[in-house]
């Protein structure tokens, strides 16, 4: 019991900074033309980021999202029954990030670790930059 106080107040006592360090070091977002943007933002909308708010993986990806100037929906899978009970039964586990892709055809696919995600995602809208 100790040992889990312990990491509790140590997450709860860094929570603040890692937000501020996150929000003052956010990365500037591709330029796009307006109707690049346009249909990057239309095929965005088939996406959903599973995530817990201070979660450095989370973070990460969040920061690769703002990067490539993508409007994701977030959902917070810590603080939100809903959300986290939609993960669980669509991805099969609470692990966060999770990016939710609704597939042309209907079905879905839950794509789990950080660095999958954000492979997904450069690949997907990361080219060069129409003007």
């Amino acid at each position: 019991m100790p040992v889990r106080l312990f990491f509790k107040t140590v997450r709860v006592a860094l929570t603040p900074w890692v937000l501020l360090h996150h929000r003052l070091t956010r990365p500037q977002p591709m330029v796009r033309s307006a109707a690049a943007q346009a249909r990057v933002d239309a095929r965005a909308r088939a996406l959903a980021l599973y995530h817990f708010p201070t979660c450095p993986f989370c973070l990460k990806t969040r920061r690769a999202i703002t990067r490539l100037a993508l409007d994701i929906e977030l959902r917070d899978a810590q603080h939100d029954p809903r959300h986290r009970a939609d993960l669980l039964a669509g991805g099969g586990k609470v692990q966060t990030p999770c990016l939710r892709i609704a597939n042309a055809d209907g079905s879905e696919t839950w794509l789990y670790e950080s660095n999958d995600i954000i492979a997904y995602l450069e690949r997907e809208f990361g080219g060069a930059a129409p003007a």
